[in-house]
Parts: C-alpha cells; structure tokens; sequence
C-alpha cells in the first residue's frame, strides 16, 4: 500500500552553515585574526593587492612596531596605522547631526556633560569621529563617521569644504567690517578669507550669513573677535552638499550613499 506522506515530509533538513564575516568571528573570539592586507582594505584604504605593497614599504605599523611581514595576522583589539593614523574595518557609518546649542560635539559618552555622541550611541556602537568641530556654545550640522580616509580629507585645515553659518551679533554687523572680511582677515599667522557675506533677509543688520571652507578650530568665533564683535548665536545651515532640510534640531540621519560619495568628490 502506498503512504499518503508527501514526498519531502519526514525527511531531515539540514542548515547551511551562516558564512560569518573575520570582524564577526574576532568579536565572538577575540584570539581569530585577520591578515593584515585584509584588515586594511576592510578599512577602505585598498585594496588587498595594493595593500601588501604598502606593507611591504613599512607604511604600515601595529601597536606601533612597523609590520612588513606577508601574511601577518592582526586581533580587532590591536592598534593599526597606515600612514600615521589609526583605521580600523569596522563597515564605514555616516551620520548627520543638527546640533543643540550646549552640547559638545566630542568626549566620552559617559561624561557629565552633554555630547553629541550620546544622541548617536542609540543607534551605533561605531567609534565615530566628529569631522571638524563645532562650538559648545553653537548649533547646527556636524557630521559624523568612522570613516578616518573621508575625514582626513574633510578636515583638512588648508583645503576645507563648504559651510554656510548664520549669526547674530551683539551690535550692527557694519559694511567696513563686511567688506574687511571679503578682503582677507590675518588670523594666528594666515590669511583667512571668506566665500560670501552678506546680511539675512527680513532681520536687523545684527545678522549675517557667512560662507567660507576654512575647518581650522574656531575659526568663525575668531574672526568676528578680531573684527571687534561678539557672537550671540551660531548656526551651521550647510555643510559641504549638505542642508538642514527636514533635519530638526537635536535629530541625526544616516547619509545617503550618493551624499557619501559626493562629499568624497569634494
């Protein structure tokens, strides 16, 4: 007599195996290693091929031994450097953030005071970086990644990127200032110039609007001091093909992966 089983039932039914990523296995075991060439191009660096040959030149160390050894395995807890600066292959994370006013944009979640890394620890464990930074004092765009080779670009003090910033001042923003800053003011040595300055719309003459690249460390405060004025609030509205669109103040969202490689076109 024939069963009226089907076919398929009662047989056994086994799992493929899931394919776990060497970042994965190292963090369920710490002692798994990565070669190096491997740990470098996760990083985004290069590629694995391009790799060897930079480890090869001595342009790579590990907890601060130079490594030009084929093959050499590293631990995700070991510190790598390429060219001098830290990486790491963590998948790369971008965040834009409209920063509160009093909120610093660096220092340990855990810290008393406010930071913008608490707003964006709820949704990453990444070790991100802020590109450039902005005041605690100040509100507006900041960005933020993992990614060291976007933001070693990004942050370059002498090629710097787009930004737009709108403050209001403690008196009337005068048209022999305006026309001091188009011209070039001397800051700690260099001649920092501006973009665009102008007033704002339907306000008093206590507001401007001020595009310039400059990421060197409180450069907009320290040009408004040497031009004798006072900052009474700052705000970042633009930061290189980014914009304060549909982005509340003290919200964050992940970029696009065209905005990503546009900033990287900058």
């Amino acid at each position: 007599m024939k069963s009226n089983k089907s076919k398929g039932q009662g047989r056994k039914h086994t799992a493929k195996p899931k394919k776990v990523s060497k970042v994965d296995q190292q963090i369920k075991d710490p002692n798994a290693g990565m070669r190096l060439n491997k740990y470098i191009a996760n990083a985004g660096i290069c590629s694995r091929r391009e790799a060897d040959i930079f480890i090869e030149a001595g342009s790579v160390s590990v907890n601060g031994e130079p490594v030009t050894e084929m093959g050499y395995k590293v631990k995700l807890d070991d510190e790598v450097k390429f060219d001098g600066r830290s990486i790491n292959p963590e998948p790369k994370e971008y965040y834009l953030l409209n920063k509160p006013q009093g909120f610093h944009t660096s220092g340990k979640i855990e810290h008393q005071n406010k930071t913008a890394l608490n707003l964006l620890h709820k949704v990453t464990n990444a070790k991100l970086e802020p590109i450039g930074r902005l005041e605690n004092s100040a509100c507006g765009l900041i960005l933020y990644t993992n990614d060291g080779t976007l933001a070693k670009k990004l942050g370059n003090a002498k090629k710097g990127i787009p930004q737009v910033y709108e403050l209001q001042l403690n008196k009337v923003f005068s048209i022999e200032a305006m026309e001091a800053l188009k011209a070039g003011v001397l800051i700690e040595g260099f001649k920092v110039y501006v973009d665009e300055v102008s007033y704002i719309n339907n306000k008093s003459h206590h507001y401007i609007g001020l595009e310039l690249k400059n990421m060197r460390p409180k450069i907009v405060p320290k040009l408004m001091t040497k031009l004798g004025y006072e900052i009474i609030k700052m705000d970042r509205t633009v930061f290189g093909n980014l914009t304060k669109l549909n982005l509340p103040r003290g919200h964050f969202r992940p970029l696009k992966k065209e905005e990503v490689i546009h900033l990287g076109m900058l």
